[in-house]
């Protein structure tokens, strides 16, 4: 195989950051080892990018001076820096449009010499801002690939938390498709790359050029040979991970394994704040478990990595999760995940490594999470499977250099040197 001359467009790639832009980077950066890269990145990006030392071809830093100053003083001042609210994709529309223009702008003369093979755009992941790359390239001279690309998923109904967190603009997303560029993104795209089932569902009539391939992944760094040994005695250690908001599904983990708590059986570990903080505090005292539940509070990522390297499960039962990195990270650390059936976490977990349980309603999954723990609790040896398939899964699949050889075969279709991959979302038929 021979290495590609990739455009990269991740504006909002960091190193230093946390989310899609640090997914961005892990992903550029493994690209970046396989092929000839050119990234493309905001300039408040750029020092951060630098500083790694990751091997690209070049880096080219857009600078938008008063637009960036007017989205980041409104970000902070209007949007109080929640970087989960849909108004703020929706008012970042013209922002990324703007982008891509000067971006053009700086690279086209590159572009029609032939100094790229395909321009992919990384970032952003939501699949609601379109790309005017896709447009100016309609007619070559190279094709133009975006993904993985994400959003789509609905609030599910019956569970009050998803009732306390949906957002009246989530009635309108449907509007994108009328925004100028948005149906011609993925009618001109060579590929399209689908981070999750519920975004593949969404592009369906796009199949002949439709892949999957999930939106997160894991530094080949956390993934060791050494399988962990689990103890013969001792209580389950559980662990959440992740912000306290009603969406995330804090208060369900609490109340699924209260029983183990009371009894002594387990201990929780809570990483991760926000708002319900004080509530889920409340809920722990009044379970009479607030002996068994510790807060820690947000911790550096190297610190919740050795908590979850520590805990036996990771009970995660987020209502509208798009990505779940954490249970990627849980499965290298060694930690059991339980999630719901919905999201990105569904799309990971399988039998072999983890438990995934129907999202019908509240009480239902609270009874369900609860008698999965008491099973894994009382069985020991099949945790140690769980944990011991989990973390070889994690390494042979789930790593940033897997995903980069997985996206090479569809760039390489994409500019006619290669096979067409079979790339298609895990079937939702496997759960337990």
């Amino acid at each position: 195989m021979n290495a590609l001359r990739i455009l990269l467009l991740a504006p909002d790639s960091n190193p230093d950051s946390t989310s899609s832009a640090l997914v961005g980077y892990y992903h550029g950066e493994a690209l970046a080892r396989l092929h000839s890269v050119t990234l493309v990145v905001r300039d408040a990006n750029e020092g951060a990018v630098r500083r790694t030392q990751t091997p690209f071809r070049a880096i080219e830093a857009i600078s938008l001076p008063w637009l960036d100053r007017l989205y980041a003083w409104s970000f902070r001042w209007i949007f109080k820096s929640d970087y989960a609210a849909q108004i703020v994709t929706a008012f970042s529309y013209p922002f990324s449009l703007a982008f891509e223009w000067y971006a053009w702008r700086r690279m086209r003369t590159r572009i029609m010499a032939g100094d790229f093979d395909v321009v992919l755009r990384l970032n952003p992941v939501t699949s609601v801002l379109p790309s005017l790359f896709a447009y100016l390239l309609r007619r070559g001279p190279v094709p133009f690939v975006i993904g993985p690309i994400n959003g789509g998923l609905p609030w599910p109904e019956g569970f009050s938390q998803t009732r306390r967190q949906k957002e009246w603009v989530s009635r309108l997303r449907t509007l994108y498709r009328l925004m100028p560029f948005a149906r011609s993104t993925y009618r001109n795209a060579a590929a399209i790359v689908a981070g999750s089932s519920q975004t593949y569902a969404e592009f369906s009539a796009h199949r002949e050029k439709l892949f999957f391939v999930p939106e997160n992944g894991i530094s080949s760094s956390l993934c060791t040979d050494a399988l962990r040994s689990l103890p013969c005695s001792g209580g389950l250690e559980l662990i959440f991970v992740g912000g306290l908001i009603p969406r995330k599904g804090c208060d369900l983990a609490l109340r699924a394994a209260a029983s183990l708590l009371r009894k002594g059986l387990a201990r929780f570990t809570i990483v991760g704040d926000g708002p319900e903080r004080q509530r889920l505090e409340q809920l722990t005292r009044s379970l009479g478990i607030e002996k068994a539940v510790s807060f820690r509070g947000w911790l550096t990522h190297s610190e919740a990595l050795n908590c979850m390297r520590a805990a036996d499960v990771l009970v995660f039962p987020s209502l509208r999760e798009f990505g779940g990195g954490v249970v990627f990270e849980a499965l290298a650390m060694g930690a059991v995940p339980v999630v719901v059936d919905f999201g990105g976490p569904g799309d990971i977990v399988h039998p072999a490594v983890g438990y995934k349980v129907s999202l019908t309603n509240e009480s239902d999954v609270q009874c369900e999470i609860e008698r999965v723990l008491a099973n894994l609790e009382g069985d020991r040896h099949l945790l140690d499977r769980l944990r011991q398939q989990g973390m070889r899964y994690a390494r042979e699949c789930l790593s940033w250099e897997g995903k980069a050889q997985i996206m090479t075969r569809i760039l390489t279709w994409a500019v006619g040197q290669g096979p067409k991959p079979d790339l298609h979302p895990p079937s939702r038929n496997d759960g337990r």
